[in-house]
């Protein structure tokens, strides 16, 4: 059998699409092993994610995200961003992280990525704290914050994020007992009232050129602690993000996606069995 797929990416994330909504044929099992073979950048079509969607009875559909290493995780903003594109009206998504809402935008995509949450229950931690400050570092990673997004965070404000060497201590707090279920990690600088600069280490993908989630929740952490204004720019290395924190509590966040190419393969040149 020949799968098709759609090669998309938001700043630089890079996603493979398998599209199983209405009408459209169905996709064999997918489970972390097939995941990682289609992600591998050598052996396999190679990105960050690879995004299944399918039907779902409460929304225009249901997107599914896997991580290069086969884990599957709850969100991804440059993914939701890229699905809407290839959706192209207005939609509401199922995800395991809730329901997100995307449309069309005269600067990309806007994507309500639903309401940030604090406790660390939510996040979650290893055991009670506070997640404004919290009193733990690594090195020079000192006192993140932590929210959850759909998915969780910790964020290192820093005077500057490119001299953090986060091919080290990325993994290193990623895997740190503390978090349970791993952790994104966000290193940034506040540039200005309605600036920041970010780089991210995404739990089970590693450093990528950009994370819609780790945006939006650098955003609300910098926001919470009184840094930056309701609407900010986040700058990663593969672009700019428009985040803005409404009053209803919901976040909005804005940007380009792009289609890249199509194309079908066969599992069996990935060694896989269907």
């Amino acid at each position: 059998m020949r799968i098709d797929f759609t090669k998309m990416h938001g700043l630089g994330n890079d996603f493979v699409v398998l599209d199983a909504r209405e009408g459209r044929a169905p996709l064999p099992p997918i489970d972390a092993a097939f995941a990682a073979a289609i992600a591998h950048r050598h052996t396999g079509i190679g990105c960050d994610q690879l995004i299944v969607l399918q039907p779902s009875e409460t929304c225009n559909f249901t997107m599914r995200i896997f991580n290069a290493d086969g884990s599957e995780v709850e969100a991804c903003g440059n993914a939701t961003r890229a699905v809407g594109l290839l959706h192209g009206t207005p939609a509401r998504i199922e995800t395991r992280g809730g329901v997100v809402s995307t449309r069309p935008d005269a600067a990309g995509i806007s994507v309500e990525m639903g309401k940030p949450r604090f406790d660390w229950e939510a996040i979650p931690l290893g055991y009670p704290m506070d997640t404004h400050a919290m009193p733990v570092a690594w090195e020079e990673l000192v006192n993140p914050i932590a929210v959850n997004v759909g998915n969780p965070h910790v964020i290192f404000f820093v005077a500057d994020p490119y001299a953090i060497d986060m091919a080290r201590l990325g993994p290193l707090v990623e895997t740190d007992p503390l978090f349970p279920e791993r952790i994104n990690v966000n290193v940034a600088a506040i540039t200005a009232r309605d600036a920041i600069t970010l780089r991210v280490w995404e739990r089970g993908a590693g450093l990528t050129l950009a994370c819609g989630t780790g945006a939006c929740a650098t955003a609300i952490g910098a926001m919470r602690r009184g840094l930056v204004d309701r609407r900010v720019t986040v700058t990663l290395p593969g672009g700019p993000l428009v985040i803005e924190w409404r009053e209803d509590d919901e976040i909005v966040m804005t940007g380009p996606a792009v289609e890249a190419y199509r194309g079908s393969f066969d599992p069996a040149a990935f060694g896989l069995r269907v």
